[in-house]
């Protein structure tokens, strides 16, 4: 997962810098277990609203106004079927963090059954397609996820989320399973770990450039992943503003 290429170190340090300055230099004095539920949530909303969203973006004032409405549809029990997926997502992706540490793939399965539960057959649920290329670089992401590594976790982490959801191994869910999986990671390495960031909502402020980085990323070539970098990297920004810290 290298990603030391010509300005994507610097736009690491400073989406990290956003978090961590949200955070109040790592010392989390204002989390509470409601403010994550609060984040997971919103990031839900977010995610879902992804499914169905028009390429245009919904960004500033207007994003906080979809999300809330979102959130509302959630509480009521008339949100659409993908809000209620990523729901159902969020509200298990934490139980994993321990999973993800020692076995990626395990946790990878138990966020495409979070997911997927009740659109997909039984014998779907978690299980990769049978292609030997599906395999091959999903064993390759899992020995990434768990050597050791100095790699800024924000970029392990859009990376992991951009391999799954272009991949796509399973029959369905997969972008929902990989914006679930950079939450997860985002925690489970540190930067994150009271998840109050909403990195589901700097991919719904940023539609276009979303998608188009997964595009690129999807291409194979190192420019691909730089422009994906930078782009997860411009996506934290929006994610730290849609926190229930702001």
């Amino acid at each position: 997962m290298s990603c030391m290429s010509e300005g994507v170190p610097s736009a690491l340090a400073a989406a990290r810098d956003s978090i961590d300055a949200l955070l109040r230099d790592r010392g989390l004095r204002r989390t509470t277990p409601e403010l994550t539920t609060e984040s997971l949530l919103r990031g839900a909303a977010a995610s879902g609203l992804l499914e169905v969203a028009a390429d245009g973006g919904v960004a500033g004032s207007t994003a906080a106004c979809v999300l809330a409405a979102a959130v509302d549809r959630l509480g009521s029990g008339a949100a659409e079927p993908p809000l209620v997926a990523a729901a159902r997502l969020n509200a298990g992706v934490l139980a994993l963090v321990p999973v993800v540490r020692r076995s990626p793939l395990q946790a990878l399965a138990r966020l495409h059954v979070l997911a997927a539960a009740g659109s997909c057959s039984d014998d779907l649920l978690g299980r990769p397609r049978p292609d030997p290329e599906v395999a091959r670089r999903l064993q390759r992401l899992s020995a990434q996820l768990v050597a050791p590594s100095r790699a800024p976790a924000i970029a392990v982490a859009a990376l992991a989320h951009a391999e799954v959801a272009t991949l796509a191994p399973f029959a369905r869910d997969n972008a929902l399973v990989g914006r679930a999986l950079e939450r997860l990671l985002l925690v489970a390495r540190g930067v994150d770990p009271s998840s109050m960031v909403v990195p589901e909502a700097g991919h719904l402020a940023l539609v276009p450039r979303y998608r188009s980085g997964l595009e690129a990323y999807a291409g194979g070539a190192a420019a691909g992943r730089r422009e994906w970098l930078l782009y997860a990297c411009a996506a934290v920004g929006e994610a730290v503003s849609a926190s229930p810290l702001r």
